[in-house]
């Protein structure tokens, strides 16, 4: 009976594992698929375009006692303190990030009565019992975390509270001993039979190891729908008697652990909902860079099309803004191209500069701020194209030059943090260069997790996400 149940669960699970597929809504230009949603046409969610993983197996074990019963397993009710042993088996199967539904097989064995049917009856009047089931059944499973967790928060995010309930069939044989201390089969269930059906639910409190594994503790109530579970006979017995339960349900607390299958850094399950629009926009930016524009030219060449040109007579290699007006940064009416003091304001006729400056005006400035990356990541991300512009407009306005600096947060071996950080600062460099700054004014420097901006991030795990962020950053310092 045992063997056949396990067999018949996992024999459920792989048609649920072959045929099951998420969708999702992409453009190959060419007409709406008219017999779905119409937005779009539809393509298999593949592994290679999700990027979070689904499924997980678990397993744990635990000790039931029996409550609602004419024979129960706590004292206060008509037994004593008897504690039994079950475990669990499931294949879970996410359906989004607040709700899976799980195949799940028990195994165990109740004790109720008032002693122990391992031991000897210790009078005449006492009875003792015990139950050995197996059961199947499927259980939805809700990540109450999840829907209550503001997807604003991006610290560390490592308990969830979840919620469990579900049908199935369950076979068991319940064991009578009493005065004559002979143990006898009082009931037997087969399963998938009406009468074989039950339902369970409880609550569940997980708690993230690492991206692989989570450990859980499960407190759940299951409902045998059946008078006889505890061994007391058939339904008109003396022993079933003498409470008016019709029904013997039993606790199971329960301790497991979860592992999560596939490739993917997060599980969906741990998922932050807003992470696939924070990738969704990378990808539009990214791709308005291969929009074509300036259709009716730039005259001027300064990069900004001559339909929202301000100054369409920019003299050549000037530096604009957006409306193509050349750069006057310190606002004193000589651009900075032939400005002599960028940032110090000064007449016409003393090219830019202060009429009481006598040499080179000493930048007070030193250090330049605010370029971030993903983790484990040396891509350049869209958002700091401003703050590089901004720092090529600078450093070729000085006469100094500058330092930039690679560094990382804590996570990963010193050695890999090092190379991260040098690749990050090249990055930098290569781009500054590529964008007009002289190669000379540059040198590339990686410090890896060794210039931290939040020291106390030390490990990671102790700092918010945006403390972590702010450590994996490039800055410039004058030399």
């Amino acid at each position: 009976m045992k063997l056949s149940l396990a067999i018949v669960a996992f024999a459920l699970a792989i048609p649920s594992a072959t045929y099951a597929q998420d969708s999702t809504a992409v453009s190959k230009g060419e007409y709406p698929n008219t017999f779905s949603s119409g937005s779009a046409n539809v393509s298999p969610f593949t592994s290679q375009s999700k990027r979070f993983n689904d499924w997980s197996i678990s397993a744990g074990v635990g000790v039931p006692l029996l409550q609602s019963a004419d024979l129960t397993s706590i004292k206060n009710g008509n037994g004593k303190n008897l504690f039994g042993y079950s475990a669990y088996l499931s294949i879970d199967k996410a359906i989004t990030h607040a709700f899976g539904i799980n195949l799940q097989y028990d195994k165990g064995e109740t004790r109720q009565g008032w002693f122990n049917t391992k031991n000897a009856a210790p009078d005449a009047t006492a009875v003792g019992a015990r139950t050995q089931y197996d059961a199947i059944s499927i259980l939805g499973d809700i990540n109450f975390s999840n829907l209550l967790r503001r997807v604003d928060n991006h610290s560390p995010y490592r308990w969830a509270l979840h919620g469990y309930a579900g049908i199935g069939t369950i076979a068991y044989r319940a064991y009578q001993k009493d005065g004559s201390n002979k143990q006898r089969l009082m009931t037997e269930v087969k399963p998938f039979q009406l009468g074989s059906m039950f339902m369970q639910a409880g609550t569940g409190l997980k708690f993230k190891v690492n991206r692989r594994i989570d450990i859980e503790g499960r407190l759940m109530y299951v409902v045998t729908g059946d008078d006889e579970f505890d061994g007391g006979g058939d339904a008109y017995s003396a022993i079933n008697k003498r409470s008016e339960q019709v029904s013997d349900n039993f606790f199971n607390a329960t301790l497991g652990v979860s592992v999560k299958l596939g490739k993917h850094e997060s599980h969906l399950m741990w998922h932050d909902p807003l992470q696939e629009i924070y990738y969704k926009l990378d990808v539009l930016a990214n791709k308005n860079q291969d929009i074509e524009v300036c259709k009716k030219g730039d005259a001027d060449n300064d990069g900004v099309c001559d339909d929202w040109d301000r100054q369409l007579d920019t003299p050549a290699g000037a530096r604009v803004d957006g409306a193509g007006v050349a750069l006057d940064t310190d606002l004193d009416g000589v651009i900075d191209l032939y400005d002599k003091c960028v940032t110090v304001p000064g007449p016409v006729e003393n090219n830019g500069c202060p009429v009481a400056t006598t040499g080179p005006v000493v930048e007070t400035e030193t250090k330049l701020e605010g370029i971030e990356f993903d983790l484990n990541s040396d891509r350049i991300l869209p958002s700091n194209t401003p703050i590089l512009n901004n720092a090529v407009n600078y450093i070729n306005s000085s006469n100094g030059s500058y330092s930039v600096i690679g560094a990382t947060d804590t996570r990963g071996t010193d050695a890999y943090n090092q190379k991260l950080s040098e690749r990050r600062a090249n990055n930098v460099k290569n781009y500054l260069i590529k964008n007009g700054v002289q190669t000379g004014k540059l040198q590339a420097i990686g410090k890896g997790e060794k210039d931290l901006k939040y020291p106390e991030c030390e490990p990671a795990t102790k700092c918010p996400e945006w403390k972590n962020r702010a450590n994996r950053r490039v800055y410039f310092e004058a030399k």
